[in-house]
């Protein structure tokens, strides 16, 4: 798979036979030949999908991803549920709460809870191929650095757990964290 469809590829990587990749640009466009694939949509327990990633989700996949979703509400930090991906070009949305309401405040300890349950529903649904943008970067404040070196780590343990993931993508909307995600990657794969 090229990094093409709108998306800037600033890195690649294979570990333990998994390609790990950082790209750049807008996750709502991102799929894969590898397949079944899914995105990963950092939500609010509630699975309300109103602004940043969860609700550029929404707008680009249709309202059929909320509804399905807020049918597994409330959700806790630290499980997550996959739901069809309406007009996305991937198989699922694997929705992962890094916080109880909207717009709230989050926490290394809870974005580290988010991308576990996250890996764990992809291995539940026989996931091979997903993406994740920042993990509470956004409303949930944590910074670009804590949140892709949390990320990062959790990915690496679950790799050297073992997977059935073939490939694992961190799409940045931003360069401050398309560089944290690149400097972490090299720092745990390489």
């Amino acid at each position: 798979m090229s990094a093409g469809r709108g998306r800037a590829l600033a890195l690649e990587l294979s570990y333990r036979g998994v390609r790990i990749r950082v790209l750049r640009g807008d996750i709502t466009r991102w799929s894969s030949d590898t397949r079944p694939s899914a995105i990963v949509n950092p939500a609010n327990s509630l699975m309300f999908m109103g602004g940043g990633v969860a609700g550029a989700i929404k707008r680009a996949g249709g309202a059929e991803i909320e509804e399905e979703a807020r049918k597994h509400a409330p959700v806790p930090v630290g499980e997550a549920v996959a739901t069809g991906a309406g007009r996305l070009p991937v198989d699922y949305v694997v929705h992962t709460p890094t916080m109880e309401r909207p717009a709230m405040p989050t926490s290394r300890e809870k974005v580290e809870a988010a991308m576990r349950a996250a890996l764990r529903c992809a291995e539940r649904e026989g996931i091979k191929a997903m993406a994740f943008p920042g993990l509470g970067t956004g409303v949930g404040g944590l910074r670009a650095d804590e949140a892709a070196e949390a990320m990062m780590k959790v990915l690496k343990d679950h790799i050297d757990a073992g997977t059935g993931l073939l490939a694992v993508d961190f799409v940045a909307f931003t360069e401050e964290l398309e560089e944290a995600f690149e400097k972490w990657a090299r720092e745990l794969f390489s």
